[in-house]
């Protein structure tokens, strides 16, 4: 059923729409004052994102971590003995006929080099990939049973950010904006991360709001350099002229605003700006690794020039989360680094051995600071690999069965939940789409994936699309 609290085609879909409409459009010459001195400060910003929940949360914060490509999950956490059993025969035929997604027909099966062993008081079984991850898993609960639509890099990433295979929807994290909005005004409610120098497949298309007002898209932070990109006031400039230059910019936005308020982008351009200067004050400090111990850069594996990169990501993750940003997409491997057609023994060797240390530090950082029971930390990737060989020594993509995890937020760790046939190639118990991973993500954040709309042309768009459920078995 359509909430009334939330924006409608036929009333006001912001204060200064509101403001703007009312009384001959006179209440925005008091909307200019409100937005002049930020009299939305950030403890009225959390009441009224507070009104959105629909249940307690046990969660406040995601740190979604993305192993863009997709890794294999009967090297990682999902071991198949029958796999290696079975090992340069085809495919038994009580499978079916299936063809790979490269359209590579009758492909071997190939056996996991992997070394296996159970962890944690649960028996967790880690590949020897995974050693530091391993000794966290009584923190994890391991998803076996994941699948998706996406057969290929860009509908799978696409899917796995939004939940559907097509773009133009808006992204998890735009909708967990949306809902929640951030504790902190100086900082955005969502921020995305990733490592090395290529770009994540679709790019900022993974982040966008879609449809709804773009102030709920994706901040971009930069690994390297400065992280907010044109952020500081030049010394040429100076902060008086800056401040001038943006009141007068401001004044010039705000009263076309007021005469066009059905024009989003305009409303998040005015935001954006009057974020951005409160961020000049704000996010330096969130950004500055250098306030952190040497003891805490080596726990997340900055000391070692193979784990720097994406370790130094995973601290930044940890700062902002403590500092009220709602979601945080940070991406491994970005250009599908994970994408494994050949040579799967050194490509995953060296992306695991980069991503372990850090993720681990990452878990064990948060949990000594007491911040783990309120951040979720979500793993994997679009999909996963094949237990039939690719070009002899690689795995092709898999979307029929693949696992993830997910840790703290009200997660019950220590679990392996659902499962994969004998082979890894189709998830057969406690199955859950992508749907139910974003529904059950919301749900933990207080955000029921029906309840929570947003009109668009008409209709009340939800963000799994009317689709998936919570997993209740995520929480015990």
């Amino acid at each position: 059923m359509f909430s009334p609290r939330l924006p409608h085609v036929t009333v006001p879909q912001t204060r200064r729409e509101f403001l703007a409409r009312s009384g001959a459009g006179f209440g925005a010459t008091a909307l200019s004052g409100l937005l002049a001195d930020s009299a939305l400060s950030a403890e009225n910003r959390s009441a009224v994102a507070e009104s959105f929940q629909h249940h307690a949360p046990t969660a406040k914060s995601v740190i979604f971590l993305f192993m863009e490509g997709g890794p294999s999950h009967m090297d990682t956490f999902d071991p198949k003995p029958e796999l290696n059993r079975l090992a340069g025969q085809p495919l038994p035929e009580s499978f079916g006929k299936v063809a790979l997604a490269m359209g590579e027909a009758n492909a071997p099966l190939m056996a996991s080099q992997r070394k296996w062993k159970q962890h944690g008081e649960a028996g967790t079984w880690v590949s020897d990939w995974l050693p530091e991850i391993a000794t966290c898993v009584d923190d994890i609960a391991v998803l076996r049973g994941c699948h998706t639509d996406g057969v290929n890099h860009s509908a799978g990433v696409c899917q796995m950010n939004t939940c559907s295979p097509l773009g133009g929807r808006p992204s998890l994290g735009s909708w967990v904006s949306y809902g929640l909005g951030t504790e902190n005004k100086d900082l955005p409610a969502f921020v995305v991360l990733q490592d090395g120098k290529s770009s994540v497949v679709n790019g900022p298309r993974n982040w966008s709001a879609g449809f709804m007002p773009a102030v709920h898209q994706g901040v971009r932070l930069k690994e390297v350099g400065d992280p907010v990109p044109n952020l500081s006031t030049p010394e040429s400039v100076g902060r008086l002229r800056q401040e001038g230059k943006l009141d007068l910019l401001g004044k010039l936005n705000k009263d076309f605003a007021a005469a066009h308020p059905e024009q989003s982008e305009l409303d998040a351009r005015i935001a954006s700006y009057e974020l951005a200067f409160r961020m000049q004050a704000e996010a330096p400090g969130a950004v500055d690794l250098s306030e952190e111990t040497a003891e805490t850069r080596a726990l997340y594996g900055m000391d070692e020039k193979e784990t720097e990169s994406f370790g130094r990501l995973c601290l930044l993750s940890r700062r902002l989360a403590e500092r009220g940003v709602r979601f945080i997409q940070l991406y491994h491997g970005p250009g599908s680094k994970w994408d494994a057609h050949s040579g799967i023994e050194g490509n995953h060797s060296k992306l695991c051995k980069s991503m372990d240390k850090p993720v681990a530090g990452l878990l064990k950082d948060l949990k000594r600071r007491g911040l783990l029971d309120e951040t979720l930390v979500v793993w994997g990737g679009e999909f996963g690999r094949t237990p039939m060989s690719e070009q002899g020594n690689g795995r092709d993509h898999n979307p029929t069965g693949f696992t993830m995890w997910m840790a703290g937020g009200g997660v019950k760790g220590g679990q392996t939940l659902g499962a994969t046939d004998e082979l890894g190639l189709r998830a057969v118990e406690d199955r859950l789409h992508v749907h139910d991973l974003h529904a059950s993500i919301l749900h933990l954040l207080g955000l029921d994936r029906l309840d929570l709309t947003y009109q668009y042309k008409g209709r009340p768009e939800r963000p799994t699309i009317n689709e998936g459920k919570f997993f209740q078995k995520l929480v015990g």
